[in-house]
């Protein structure tokens, strides 16, 4: 293979074509992501992808830059599953039961979600296989599909699912938004019970209500739903938007109104260089021989195209522990950094073997290392452990790592070939912004009106949406990263945000927003039907024709067969987690790990 040194290049992917067809949802989000990391392709862009397409699947490959072609398949589904778009993906896999559980029955993310996460996976798949090339592996062709990002979404919920114990908060209709007198809905969010606490009783709230709302509010992430005593609603309902902001602020919460689509397309006009999920800074100087490393004893080809790398990992909750989780599925050597005594979350209920589920979900298979980051002796082991390292990745708080003198400048000195990443709310592109918290950022941005359709009133997500994608953007960063390094010899800072992934996932919305059209799509889309045992989810294409038909009295089999008999697709909807380890759709997907804990499949397949 020739080198994969360019003298000119500034992006991962400058000097290299592409060629990308199938399922416009997903490969408008694949060309977009190729073409920011400097690809370039004859096909003009595709802007707003039509939900109602009948493709099923497509194939993306990459040329050029001295690497072998490296071609990605992404796919909705194995054929014989039934599974042919968005809305009976979400109805398999879960996303419709987890993201319907704050109304009480499964509802259809309005947002083509499993589709999005699938582009952004394609595209990984294919950095990963051109680090793997660069480094003297084999990997060519790499496959995915949607019912695998869908499992890897719910992979939290699934395991908890399966748990020895039951869940530690009441799994029940309810949560946010609230609403003031004035008509303003907005999320809040604080970290505090004391805060909490005082922010309801300033506001008049009864103590029962504000004591017994904590743990349904400080739970949601883990459940997505939230039954609050209805006193709370009562209580927000009866103050105007600007006291209770004053409230907020006098007692440390925070509340944010949710923004409309419009504003946010707006916004997005207006930006400098604001269009891409991430952000790649090379270090000044060359560092590395450009051009393929020499293969570690450790990188077989079995090992994944990142065997022999190590990434050390300093996240917290979701978005960070999964970058990290997804690099180690891809090979690389993952070690946690975890606080004395360890990872606190290891604790959160519910259990397997005395470990939190959850927590196995994004951690299983990780290293863990006890440093104290507010100690000075822990803080140069830390960098001892970065002097080794390829990556270093950490959600922690803006300013957090430049106040601890772990910056990416400070890493540098003692490893000029790091990678440094770094995984957050706002990326600093938002002024004066709230907590870059999952709900907060989903307020802000819109999505609380893109994953509702027309005619409903806007409500962001009980399901993280946005920490799970967000999570997907920040591995995705990290190996626009190493690819980089590897073409430059160039150390490399990666940014990635809540934020992108916001945009990422409302993109089609905002295009329509831009051009004056409705953002939000139709009353009554992608809401599954009742049926005398159950629920079914009729494709999108095929939605209005299942509605001409009476299913009431029917069982979900025989409304089914009634269906297909009528040549329309549909499936049924799976409302218990649990049910997937015997779900035929997903036959000998779903296993459990060394504790007994549901693991989803691996979200990408190498060849």
């Amino acid at each position: 293979m020739a080198s994969p040194a360019t003298t000119q290049t500034v992006r991962p992917l400058d000097t290299l074509r592409f060629d990308t067809s199938g399922p416009p949802q997903m490969t408008s989000v694949i060309a977009d992501h190729l073409r920011l990391l400097g690809a370039r392709t004859d096909r003009p862009a595709q802007g707003d992808a039509f939900t109602g397409t009948a493709t099923v699947t497509g194939g993306t490959t990459l040329v050029g830059g001295g690497f072998e072609p490296a071609h990605a398949t992404a796919t909705w589904a194995d054929p014989r599953s039934g599974l042919a778009d968005e809305a009976t993906v979400q109805a398999a896999t879960g996303i419709m039961a987890v993201h319907g559980r704050r109304d009480g029955s499964p509802r259809g993310l309005a947002a083509d979600y499993a589709a999005t996460a699938t582009g952004v996976l394609a595209v990984q798949g294919l950095l990963a296989a051109l680090v793997g090339q660069a480094r003297g592996g084999s990997a060519r062709t790499v496959t995915t599909g949607a019912d695998r990002a869908g499992l890897l979404a719910v992979s939290q919920y699934l395991a908890a699912a399966g748990a020895d114990e039951g869940e530690a908060a009441e799994l029940a209709p309810g949560g946010p938004p609230f609403t003031s007198v004035d008509g303003v809905l907005f999320e809040l969010e604080t970290l505090d019970p004391g805060t909490w606490a005082a922010f309801w009783k300033a506001l008049g709230a009864p103590a029962e209500a504000l004591r017994t709302g904590w743990r349904p509010f400080q739970f949601r992430y883990a459940t997505a739903c939230a039954p609050f005593p209805a006193a709370l609603h009562l209580t927000a309902r009866s103050h105007g938007w600007e006291r209770i902001r004053r409230a907020a602020a006098a007692h440390g919460t925070e509340v944010c109104a949710l923004r409309p689509l419009t504003e946010r397309a707006a916004e997005r006009a207006a930006e400098r260089d604001g269009t891409a999920p991430w952000s790649l800074a090379p270090s000044a100087a060359r560092l590395l021989p450009p051009g393929p490393a020499q293969p570690s004893g450790d990188a077989a080809p079995s090992g994944g195209p990142l065997a022999g790398l190590t990434v050390l990992e300093a996240g917290r909750r979701i978005q960070a522990p999964l970058a990290a989780h997804l690099l180690g599925l891809l090979g690389a050597d993952v070690i946690r950094i975890e606080p004395p005594g360890g990872d606190p979350l290891r604790g959160m209920p519910p259990a397997c073997s005395g470990i939190s589920a959850r927590w196995l979900a994004l951690n299983r298979g990780k290293r863990a290392v006890e440093i104290d980051i507010k100690q000075e002796a822990d803080r140069r082991r830390l960098r001892e452990l970065a002097a080794g390292a390829d990556v270093f990745l950490h959600n922690w708080a803006p300013g957090k790592a430049a106040e601890l003198g772990l910056d990416s400048e400070d890493l540098a000195r003692v490893n000029p070939a790091l990678v440094y990443a770094y995984t957050s709310g706002w990326a600093d592109r938002i002024g004066d912004p709230p907590m870059g918290t999952d709900f907060m950022v989903q307020a802000r941005t819109g999505v609380g009106e893109a994953v509702r359709p027309d005619g409903e009133a806007p409500a962001p997500s009980l399901m993280t949406l946005l920490d799970v994608l967000g999570g997907l953007l920040g591995a995705e960063a990290v190996l626009a990263g190493l690819l980089l390094r590897e073409r430059t010899g160039h150390g490399v800072r990666v940014d990635s945000s809540l934020l992108g992934a916001a945009d990422t996932l409302t993109a089609p919305a905002l295009r329509r927003a831009a051009r004056g059209e409705n953002p939000r799509r139709p009353a009554g889309f992608r809401l599954p039907r009742p049926t005398a045992d159950g629920w079914l989810a009729p494709s999108d294409a095929d939605a209005g024709a299942v509605a001409a038909h009476d299913l009431g009295g029917l069982s979900t089999t025989e409304a089914l067969a009634r269906l297909h008999e009528h040549g329309l697709t549909a499936t049924a909807v799976t409302t218990e987690l649990s049910d997937l380890h015997h779900d035929p759709r997903f036959t000998g997907s779903i296993s459990r790990d060394a504790h007994g804990a549901p693991a989803v499949p691996d979200p990408w397949s190498f060849v």
